[in-house]
């Protein structure tokens, strides 16, 4: 099973490497996206010294993570969504099904788009610079917390566009997917309890980009409280035993063009 998965990564990349145009076109769209925030937070806190108890620097560490998370949607889940939802609509899934190996998890890792990782190394580069401009340093739990929170993140958005994406065996189209999750996912930039109260609710348990970057950056700015992180990890459960349970169910729908 892992030597599958490990040779249709290594096919994605050595087809990406040989497009290395998309390498500098990904670096200027990141480098832009970088500008635009901390043009945001600079003048944000030009006219204030906390937001709602986050100062400049933890907030940068929010963007830092936000920026990572997104290299990781970009780079894996949505274009393995995008994938899926076009085989499901064409009948093309038998290719998938016929493979000696769990047909969810080739389809999560069968379509990377490796120069859209960039965002993971800049994100980690700002949440390091962020880090460092707190001056209080870090403890080791506090680094742990963090990394188990962020891998919980990644669950919960895999999670959840995974099972958005499997509704197509029963709508068929969904075609404005990748635009309503991007325009979504822009909440995130921001912690969750910046937002109202139903806000909070919508973008902690009903799309859950709140708790995927909010959690992790409050384990590295001294803010995590061991509910949070309960809570984080309850969810990304539910959510991948959900999803999992939605993709079997998906499949018995499924005739695909064999049919």
């Amino acid at each position: 099973m892992a030597g599958l998965v490990w040779r249709f990564l290594r096919v994605q990349v050595l087809n990406e490497v040989q497009y290395r145009a998309n390498f500098l076109a990904r670096l200027l769209n990141s480098a832009l996206s970088l500008v635009t925030g901390a043009a945001v937070l600079a003048l944000v806190f030009g006219e204030v010294d906390r937001l709602n108890g986050w100062t400049s620097q933890q907030l940068l560490v929010v963007m830092g993570v936000f920026t990572m998370m997104n290299g990781f949607v970009q780079m894996v889940v949505m274009p393995a969504a995008l994938k899926l939802l076009t085989d499901i609509q064409d009948g093309d899934l038998d290719h998938v099904l016929t493979k000696p190996a769990d047909a969810q998890l080739v389809v999560s890792v069968r379509a990377v788009r490796l120069w859209q990782g960039l965002d993971l190394l800049t994100g980690a580069g700002v949440v390091a610079v962020a880090v460092v401009w707190l001056g209080d340093g870090v403890a080791p739990l506090a680094l742990v917390a963090f990394a188990v929170s962020l891998v919980l993140g990644a669950v919960l958005v895999h999670s959840f566009l995974m099972i958005v994406t499997t509704t197509a065996f029963w709508f068929v189209r969904l075609d404005n997917v990748a635009e309503l999750f991007s325009g979504v996912y822009q909440a995130a930039r921001w912690p969750v309890g910046l937002y109202p109260g139903w806000l909070r609710v919508g973008l902690t348990f009903l799309v859950p980009i709140g708790l995927a970057v909010t959690v992790p950056a409050e384990a590295l700015t001294s803010r995590l409280t061991l509910q949070s992180l309960a809570t984080q990890a309850a969810l990304a459960v539910a959510l991948a035993l959900a999803s999992r349970a939605l993709w079997r169910a998906g499949l018995r729908r499924y005739s695909g063009a064999s049919a």
